[in-house]
């Protein structure tokens, strides 16, 4: 029996407990979340840690993405990320590794993380192939669906599969449509194996076959966007909207199915299609979670773009976006180190909580209100208290040089709280 299954026969789980309590919820309003769909606890039922849910009526969650590259590939490093993403309040993290022991390396997030841990099972398979020096486009069926049973087995609570990548939708994103191209390396990997073997994406055609590993171990679907826009230019375009109407109806084939499902969204999209975008999902996948990266709202701030992804993770959040992937400032350039990390959750966590002050969830506008009224006390105890990162505002006011250690060095005797208070 999965979370959805149960939910669809009215039994309130442990985990569903759990989750209600966290998030201030009657656990039956969340079950009936749970049997609709609009609501997933992604949780492997081997593993043991306090499960979190994604949906509706839910605080906003963050993802981070951990992972190895064939130049930078030590178990170890994983491992500080790992601690960096916790450490900066990450409700999950995705290993994206692509070199060294893969198995090894998704071991050792699995065991040491405390967090929702989510994979991309078909980067085993080419990483496998190109390691043999042998075609990437020489993958076979079966070699996608055992290593997805295998990492299923291994613990993993959710896994990124591009069942949308269809012969169909990848026709509208060639060299005359678009700019950018196609960004999404399950995508690409899935549209080359496709050109070159002349057949259908085994992950749409096969799909029951996913939904059957899937339902056996309750790991959580999340449907990716692997035709997702990589440059404004390309944002809502038809092979985007083309792949969205596929998950749409494959969302309500997993459901039906008793098996979890979320849906992964864009990319680079203009402030003016955010919200158009989050609609968009909403309806055509009937509110399944929304999981997005970013998105980033320009293509130009390479460096930056965690700023440029929690801006618009905060509109994409606040217009119902359940689920944000960190932007790091190394994106687009190098492999993130746990200061990128570290920095590209803070960005987003205030991203999501942005979004839960508009959509009135998680406390987050009652937190925002206790702050200012810690502001307007000078309260510095009761504003590192309800600030999202403490240790930073701690640090920040410890430079202070200021004779007075009522208001800080900014304004000193001339402090609007202070001479306010005094005054009125």
């Amino acid at each position: 029996m999965t979370q959805l299954s149960a939910a669809k026969e009215g039994v309130i789980t442990e985990e569903m407990k759990t989750v209600a309590k966290n998030e201030g919820l009657d656990p039956e309003v969340l079950r009936s979340l749970i049997a609709d769909g609009r609501v997933v606890i992604p949780k492997n039922r081997s593993r043991n840690f306090t499960p979190l849910g994604i949906g509706k009526k839910l605080r906003t969650k963050i993802n981070a993405n951990l992972g190895s590259s064939v130049d930078h590939c030590k178990v170890e490093h994983e491992l500080e990320k790992l601690k960096a993403a916790h450490d900066a309040g990450a409700d999950s993290v995705m290993d994206l590794s692509t070199g060294g022991n893969l198995k090894e390396m998704r071991s050792a997030i699995i065991e040491n993380s405390e967090l929702m841990v989510g994979t991309v099972p078909i980067y085993g398979v080419a990483t496998e192939l190109t390691k043999q020096d042998k075609d990437v486009t020489g993958m076979t069926p079966d070699m996608i669906f055992e290593e997805i049973e295998r990492q299923c087995e291994e613990g993993v609570d959710f896994i990124t599969v591009h069942c949308g990548v269809t012969r169909r939708s990848v026709s509208f994103a060639g060299k005359d449509q678009r700019i950018g191209g196609i960004v999404s390396r399950g995508g690409s990997l899935l549209a080359a194996w496709m050109h070159k073997n002349k057949k259908e994406n085994p992950l749409y055609s096969e799909y029951n076959r996913l939904l059957k590993i899937c339902f056996k171990h309750d790991v959580t679907l999340s449907l990716g966007d692997g035709l997702r826009p990589g440059a404004l230019a390309d944002a809502t375009d038809q092979a985007q909207i083309e792949e969205l109407i596929v998950i749409g109806e494959l969302t309500k084939r997993a459901r039906e199915r008793g098996v979890q499902v979320m849906v992964e969204g864009p990319g680079h999209v203009p402030l003016d299609q955010v919200e158009t975008n989050m609609k968009l999902q909403q309806r055509i996948c009937d509110e399944a979670p929304f999981y997005v990266l970013g998105p980033l709202t320009t293509d130009c701030a390479p460096g930056y773009d965690h700023i440029s992804g929690a801006i618009g993770g905060a509109i994409a959040a606040a217009s119902g976006a359940d689920f944000l992937c960190v932007v790091t400032p190394a994106e687009h350039l190098c492999l993130p180190s746990p200061e990128d990390i570290f920095m590209g959750v803070m960005g987003t966590r205030i991203a999501a909580h942005s979004g839960d002050i508009v959509k009135g969830v998680g406390g987050a506008k009652e937190q925002s209100l206790e702050m200012s009224k810690a502001r307007k006390k000078l309260d510095w105890d009761g504003m590192f208290r309800y600030a999202l990162d403490p240790v930073m505002a701690k640090q920040r006011r410890e430079l202070s040089e200021s004779t007075d250690s009522n208001v800080c060095t900014m304004c000193g005797k001339l402090c609007a709280v202070d001479l306010h208070n005094i005054t009125m």
